[in-house]
C-alpha cells in the first residue's frame, strides 16, 4: 500500500486489476478527455499492466496507482505519477469511473497521492489536462496546483497545472 484515507486504499496495481484496468479504458465517459483509442479486448488491459505499467514501477520506482474503494472493496479508478518523457516531468494523473464523478474522491485522492510523492524523490508535478476538462481542473486547483501554460500532448490542446513539492 502507498498509503490511504478515510475511504480510500492507494495502491500499486496488481495482475488482479486488470479487469478494472479494461473497464477504465473501454468506458466512453472515462475516456472523454483521454487522447486515446478505447480497449476492445482484456488483453489490452493485461497489456497495458505488463508493459507500461509494472515497467514504470520498475524504471522509475514508481507509476500510476490503484484507488480502491474501502466501502465497495473494487478499484474505482487510479491516482499516481507518471514520468512523461516528453516534457522531462512526473505528472499526477487521475481518472474514476463515473458513478464516484462528484464525490471528493478525486480531491481526495489527488490530496494523499501528492503528499507521498517525496517518498519517490518527486520534488514537483504537472497536470496534463485536456481543454474543455473542468472536473480535473478543479482538482488540480483544490490540491494547489496552478496553471503554467497551455501546450500539446499526444496531438491535442492541453493546459498545464504545475506544484512544487
Amino acid at each position: 500500500m502507498i498509503t490511504q484515507t478515510e475511504r480510500l486504499i492507494i495502491r500499486p496495481f496488481t495482475e488482479q486489476d486488470c479487469e478494472a484496468l479494461y473497464l477504465m479504458n473501454s468506458n466512453p465517459a472515462m475516456l472523454k478527455y483521454i487522447p486515446t483509442a478505447a480497449f476492445t479486448s482484456r488483453e489490452q488491459a493485461v497489456e497495458l499492466f505488463h508493459q507500461v505499467i509494472q515497467t514504470d514501477y520498475q524504471q522509475h520506482g514508481f507509476g500510476r496507482w490503484a484507488v480502491e474503494h474501502k466501502a465497495d472493496k473494487r478499484v474505482i479508478g487510479f491516482c499516481g505519477p507518471k514520468f512523461i518523457a516528453e516534457f522531462n516531468e512526473v505528472e499526477l494523473g487521475y481518472r474514476y469511473f463515473p458513478e464516484y464523478w462528484g464525490t471528493g474522491i478525486g480531491t481526495e485522492a489527488a490530496s494523499a497521492a501528492l503528499a507521498e510523492f517525496k517518498r519517490f524523490g518527486i520534488e514537483q508535478t504537472i497536470a496534463l489536462i485536456l481543454e474543455g476538462n473542468l472536473g480535473s481542473e478543479g482538482v488540480a486547483k483544490r490540491v494547489g496546483m496552478h496553471w503554467r501554460e497551455q501546450n500539446e500532448f499526444m496531438g491535442h490542446k492541453v493546459n498545464i497545472y504545475a506544484k512544487l513539492l
